[in-house]
């Protein structure tokens, strides 16, 4: 029940309604009569209304809680997207608390069904599990907004726009010459946007993907996974001339491995990331990466999460723009 319908029920504004639930039945200069007081508490209780601290800050600038849910804090997209979020929350006059389930299915849907957030009043989450299947028609007694990955059907969705970003990775890449580029590292069945984007661009160039260049990995939040992975095309003999990498963690450890077997990047092999982590930047070789636009998504993420506790519908929410960062690694 949202504080919108309480507001109807009782024939007054989101904001009259909001002020009504407040403990002193005031907001700033404004006053509400006994009578209007009255006719909200009946329709709130009528309806089974909850207040939310956080939709109540939004009117009287008291700081409301939002849980920001990351699957790791050791991948430096998430937390970077942790730190955008709780950013964007501060900029708005609300307060967070980070919640991390440790890449566990059961610990992430626990977040969104408020088992491990009851303390806040709603959920920001970067998710590695969460869809249709691992819901199962639950609803979460909050509002939930659900930041990249794919998205599941009832929850507040801003989609990061892997596909393109992808794209223009490959594109790249054989527009530089490049012919035996690797695909670093598939980790679903059927690989995703971003693999798929890397298949588009070869077919684009007239090319068939060599399955022998397709490297699947256990954990591609880890740059051990771009370590061993490249470790063991290196002795599978099979030649390569580029590596583009699903993130920029698995692009870390695929230099690592590249530079120590005294392999020359670019000279020998481009090396691509996805992301734009600072670590990236600071690789040696400075690493090409794609820009996912998290600020951008962590904003709208925002937006849509206020728009929710205000009991506004904040209707669809498009992919933010991506932007390839070209660097040493693939000049």
């Amino acid at each position: 029940v949202r504080l919108r319908d309480v507001a109807e029920a009782a024939g007054v504004s989101v904001s009259t309604a909001s002020t009504a639930l407040s403990r002193t039945g005031r907001t700033g200069t404004t006053r509400l009569s006994q009578d209007t007081r009255r006719r909200v508490r009946e329709a709130a209780e009528a309806l089974g209304y909850v207040p939310s601290e956080a939709a109540r800050a939004l009117v009287t600038g008291a700081p409301g809680r939002i849980a920001v849910v990351v699957p790791n804090l050791r991948q430096p997209y998430f937390s970077r997207c942790a730190e955008a979020l709780i950013e964007q929350l501060g900029a708005r006059g609300l307060r967070s608390t980070v919640r991390v389930t440790d890449d566990d299915a059961a610990a992430e849907l626990d977040a969104v069904m408020g088992v491990t957030t009851n303390d806040a009043d709603g959920v920001l989450l970067c998710p590695h599990f969460l869809g249709d299947e691992l819901m199962a028609g639950r609803t979460p007694p909050l509002p939930v907004v659900q930041m990249g990955s794919y998205p599941t059907r009832g929850l507040d969705h801003v989609p990061m726009d892997e596909f393109n970003g992808c794209l223009a990775a490959a594109r790249h890449l054989l527009a530089s010459g490049r012919r035996r580029i690797g695909f670093m590292a598939r980790t679903w069945d059927d690989g995703g946007p971003r693999y798929a984007a890397y298949v588009r661009a070869h077919e684009e160039a007239g090319l068939e993907v060599d399955p022998a260049l397709v490297v699947n990995g256990e954990d591609w939040d880890r740059c051990d996974t771009g370590l061993e992975s490249t470790i063991g095309l290196l002795r599978s003999g099979v030649p390569f001339d580029a590596l583009m990498c699903i993130n920029d963690a698995v692009a870390l450890g695929v230099l690592r491995a590249l530079l120590s077997v005294g392999r020359r990047v670019p000279e020998d092999v481009a090396v691509t990331g996805f992301d734009n982590t600072t670590e990236g930047e600071f690789a040696w070789p400075a690493l090409t990466t794609v820009d996912p636009g998290t600020v951008a998504m962590a904003s709208a993420a925002v937006d849509v999460l206020v728009a929710r506790l205000e009991g506004r519908d904040p209707g669809p929410v498009g992919p933010a723009p991506t932007r390839l960062v070209v660097r040493d690694s693939s000049l």
